[in-house]
């Protein structure tokens, strides 16, 4: 593994490219400064006007989970004067936190669908990606992006207003790093689905009928219905402390338990299963979310990178327990079956085994202990 020697991005990480200087392909705090981001707000006032020009029912839809990200894009689209219909999806794990948060979203001035999937698919889609490609969130990332999209076209509602492009913050193609929109090209390499899309998983286990609310339009679809998937983090500048503020200030609140995954107490606080899909990077990559969240507050001046190495050496091994414990009772499924299962999905190029313990040679934390 190598690592950007900016931030502490390691270049196994899906679409991070290092170049001659060791320096990741993520977006940086110059990066961003760089953009004239006056001229970008004049163009979402001008797709705001066109939406509100099309009178529909609803000017925008954006999905929201009631994070700080949702509930700031909600803030932002009522402020430019939008009439927004909320939409999310149910996660099973959805926390108390998360429902309050969600509720406080919806009191801003919103209608809002929360969108529930038959419980019993879910949970066997759910622990068939799990096993197949070791990606339990899949399912997940195909509700939340596909079943907004395809409320927006039944609707005939002119935008839909995502939050930032990751491909943008944490590496991607030039091309999808400076678009402004969501693609199925983009969905297929950032939407977390392991390239798949629902109708890979149909056959005697899970039939298209179970699996309809994680199809979705496609790209002519969209068009043809006259509907724009856009990025607001393409329009209005995206930190994760910015839009903590201004969640923090329209009734959002943090976990006072502390950070559920990663450094970040007011972010991955809504679902109780999202850390095991983080927690399975460790394995894969040999990156956890920590690493992710501290390579960010790098690349925006507020710490440096020998700062990040001591608090990625505090806090330790990155495992989830009682998380994972609540994600195997979701499913039904003895805990050490799922160590087994995942256990699959180590990467051997990174990791090797030491005295009968897994370890990453020459890991960014020198004095790193091995669990």
């Amino acid at each position: 593994m190598k690592y950007c020697t900016h931030c502490i991005l390691p270049d196994t990480r899906p679409n991070t490219t290092l170049d001659a200087a060791g320096r990741c392909n993520a977006a940086t705090i110059e990066l961003k400064q760089a953009i004239d981001w006056e001229g970008r707000q004049r163009a979402f006032r001008a797709l705001v006007a066109e939406a509100k020009a099309r009178r529909a029912p609803y000017d925008c839809v954006i999905p929201v989970s009631g994070g700080k990200d949702s509930t700031w894009q909600t803030v932002t689209c009522l402020e430019h004067g939008l009439h927004p219909l909320a939409v999310s999806w149910r996660p099973p794990g959805r926390t108390g936190i998360g429902r309050r948060n969600l509720d406080n979203l919806m009191s801003l001035g919103v209608d809002h669908i929360d969108f529930s999937i038959n419980p019993r698919v879910e949970k066997r889609f759910t622990a068939l990606a799990l096993q197949r490609i070791g990606q339990p969130a899949a399912p997940m990332h195909m509700a939340l992006f596909n079943i907004p999209l395809s409320i927006a076209i039944r609707f005939g509602i002119p935008l839909v207003v995502w939050g930032e492009n990751s491909a943008f913050e944490y590496g991607g193609s030039q091309a999808l790093r400076d678009g402004h929109e969501l693609t199925d090209e983009w969905l297929d390499r950032y939407g977390v689905t392991g390239s798949t899309t629902a109708e890979d998983w149909t056959g005697p286990e899970l039939s298209r009928e179970d699996l309809a609310p994680y199809f979705g339009p496609d790209a002519a679809s969209l068009k043809a219905a006259g509907v724009r998937p856009i990025f607001l983090g393409s329009y209005c500048l995206w930190d994760p402390q910015h839009t903590w503020e201004v969640a923090s200030a329209h009734g959002f609140v943090r976990d006072e338990r502390g950070p559920r995954t990663g450094l970040w107490d007011f972010a991955d606080i809504d679902d109780e299963f999202i850390s095991v899909h983080h927690y399975l990077k460790w394995y894969k990559f040999g990156l956890t979310r920590l690493m992710d969240n501290l390579a960010f507050e790098i690349r925006h001046g507020r710490l440096n990178r020998d700062e990040a190495i001591e608090i990625m050496r505090r806090e330790g091994d990155p495992t989830p327990h009682d998380d994972i414990a609540a994600f195997c009772r979701f499913l039904d499924l003895p805990v050490d079956r799922f160590y087994e299962i995942i256990e699959r999905f180590r990467n051997l190029d990174i990791w090797t085994k030491r005295d009968g313990v897994w370890v990453i040679g020459d890991f960014i934390v020198p004095d790193w202990e091995w669990t």
